[in-house]
């Protein structure tokens, strides 16, 4: 029995607008639970070491492989939550494969 390789979702954020963010927050994690994801966690930017990059926030969410991030990417619970997102912050999603 092979294991599966967990797949990541990475999203860097620049809130625009706190009330809608925290409405749109409160109202992801229920479209993660069918897809057994997991929060690992959410920050803000302490310190940019290297590069340039926009966004202070970011949210780091593990999936048990890549269908389950890609199927709750395309799910109806989750698309239906884009319109309050992109009201709400200026995200990048990226979906990663563990190494």
């Amino acid at each position: 029995m092979s294991k599966e390789t967990p797949a990541y979702l990475i999203g860097h954020i620049t809130v625009k607008d706190d009330e809608k963010w925290g409405e749109y927050c409160g109202k992801v994690p229920g479209t993660l639970v069918p897809w057994g994801a997991e929060l690992v966690f959410r920050g803000k930017r302490r310190a940019l070491m290297s590069g340039a990059h926009p966004h202070p926030d970011t949210v780091v969410i593990r999936f048990p492989n890549a269908a389950a991030l890609d199927g709750w990417f395309h799910s109806s619970a989750y698309q239906a939550l884009i319109a309050l997102r992109n009201q709400a912050a200026e995200v990048v999603l990226i979906g990663y494969d563990a190494a």
